[in-house]
C-alpha cells in the first residue's frame, strides 16, 4: 500500500495543484485528505470544486466544523476572519459535501487510521504541546510551542491504542513530523497551504515551518514497517501572499511569503 497524505490545504489552490502534480509522479495507490480544507482568504470555493471532482478519501477538520457552525447560525459573516471569509464563498453544494465528511476514518483492513488532530479531538495538538515561554523559533524567537514528549503522544492516543492500527496520519498543527508510539507510527504530513500561523488555543503560540513550500507525505508499507517521505513542493507562494494582502490579511500574506509569522523581534523579511 502506497498512500499520498495531504492535510491543511486552507483554500490554497495553487499549492494544492503543485502537490497533486507531484503526487502524480509518485505511483501512489490512493490519496487521503485530513481536513482543514478550505478556510482562509484565498480560493475556498475553487479548492472545494477541485476536490469534489477528484473524490479523494477525505475527513473534516476543525475548520470545516467551524464554517458550518457559522453558516447554520444564519448571521452575517465577517469577511476579515478566516472562517467568515470562507463561509461567504461556499455554495449549498459545497456545504453538502462538507457535511458528508467523517471526523475520522479507518481505511479498509483497519491498518491505517485518518484523523485531524487526535483520534478523539479535532482541536488537540498531538505531536506538539503549547508551553508559554518556550523558545523554538528562528533567531531564538519564542514560539510557545514545543515537540510533545513520548508520554504526551501516548496519552493523546486514547482508545485508538487498542484498535490495532500500524499507522495513524494526522494534521492540524501544520508541522511535518513522525513519531513512533508503541507499535504505531504517527505521521503528520504538514500543511499543503499555510506554513505558519498564530493561535490562542489553549495558550497563545505560533507555528512556523520556516519555508513557504507546500508540504505533504508519501507513506508506503514495507517489510519492517512504513517508509515515510515528508515532501516539500515549491509553488508561486508570492502570488498567493499578494492575494491574502489584497483581502486585508497581512498575517496570512507574511506567512505565505516566508513560512514565519510577523511579530516583534528578529525575523526574515517578507519577500516583495
Amino acid at each position: 500500500m502506497k498512500l499520498a497524505v495531504i492535510s491543511d490545504i486552507h483554500g490554497n489552490l495553487p499549492a494544492l495543484e503543485a502537490v497533486l502534480a507531484d503526487i502524480a509522479t509518485q505511483g501512489v495507490d490512493q490519496t487521503v485528505n485530513l481536513g482543514d480544507i478550505l478556510s482562509g482568504p484565498l480560493q475556498p470555493a475553487e479548492t472545494a470544486d477541485l476536490l469534489m471532482a477528484r473524490s479523494f478519501t477525505t475527513i473534516r477538520g476543525n475548520h470545516e466544523r467551524q464554517v458550518l457552525d457559522l453558516i447554520d447560525q444564519g448571521q452575517p459573516f465577517d469577511p476579515l476572519s478566516t472562517d467568515g471569509y470562507t463561509a461567504g464563498q461556499l455554495t449549498a453544494a459545497h456545504c453538502e459535501w462538507i457535511r458528508s465528511l467523517p471526523a475520522s476514518l479507518a481505511l479498509p483492513g483497519g491498518d491505517v487510521l485518518l484523523c485531524h488532530g487526535t483520534p478523539e479531538s479535532d482541536l488537540v495538538y498531538w505531536l506538539e504541546t503549547t508551553e508559554p515561554g518556550f523558545t523554538g523559533g528562528g533567531a531564538g524567537r519564542a514560539t510557545d510551542i514545543r515537540p510533545a514528549t513520548a508520554d504526551e503522544v501516548a496519552e493523546r492516543l486514547g482508545t485508538a491504542g487498542q484498535a490495532g492500527h500500524s499507522l495513524i496520519v494526522c494534521g492540524h498543527t501544520h508541522v511535518p513530523r513522525m513519531v513512533q508510539c508503541g507499535g504505531m507510527l504517527i505521521v503528520n504530513p504538514g500543511s499543503v497551504g499555510l506554513q505558519a500561523y498564530g493561535d490562542e488555543h489553549p495558550h497563545p503560540h505560533v507555528v512556523e515551518t520556516g519555508a513557504p513550500h507546500a508540504r505533504y507525505a508519501i507513506v508506503e508499507k514495507a517489510g519492517h514497517g512504513w517508509h515515510v517521505d515528508l515532501r516539500a513542493v515549491p509553488y508561486d507562494h508570492l502570488a498567493q501572499s499578494r492575494v491574502a494582502a489584497g483581502r486585508q490579511r497581512p498575517d496570512w500574506a507574511y506567512a505565505l511569503a516566508t513560512g514565519y509569522m510577523p511579530r516583534p523581534g528578529p525575523a526574515p523579511a517578507a519577500a516583495a
